[in-house]
């Protein structure tokens, strides 16, 4: 048994220690019921799960989450789009998130798969200082993907 000011008072009758906990005007908690006796405390239970409740949430708040953007490219993109595509990819990466950048292709560029690695490899490149490939290009249907994600932190 343990009061509520954290000192020990022994072993007791669970009658007796109803009443301390009821006299004090707080609640009787079993702490450690699979110890040999049982480990109770005097306490106020609401305000401890009010404030586990306020630490959980607050470790909620400090999670960081990474989201997934995209960035879609045709694979007869001019030099200037290309360049566009790259600065949005480089603020993406600083800001901590993942990157799915993938190349479509329409109608007969299907037939030239071989520009959108080409397109895919030139793009790993010029994020090479912000970002890590995580998966090297590849066909997927009508359309070349890759995952890069931030380089880690020193």
């Amino acid at each position: 048994m343990i009061d509520s000011s954290g000192e020990q008072l022994g072993i007791m009758q669970l009658k007796d220690a109803l009443e301390r906990a009821y006299s004090e005007d707080l609640d009787l908690v079993e702490i450690a019921p699979d110890s040999q006796p049982p480990v109770c405390k005097i306490m106020n239970y609401g305000k401890y799960c009010f404030e586990q409740s306020k630490r959980e949430k607050e470790a909620r708040k400090n999670r960081k989450t990474i989201d997934v953007k995209e960035i879609k490219m045709s694979s007869m993109i001019d030099t200037h789009d290309f360049e566009t595509k790259v600065n949005q990819a480089t603020k993406f990466l600083k800001g901590g998130d993942r990157l799915k950048v993938e190349v479509r292709f329409r109608k007969r560029t299907v037939a030239h798969p071989q520009f959108g690695e080409e397109l895919l490899n030139k793009f790993a490149d010029a994020i090479a200082e912000v970002g890590v490939v995580d998966k090297q290009p590849k066909m997927e249907g009508r359309s070349y993907v890759m995952y890069v994600s931030p380089k880690p932190n020193k």
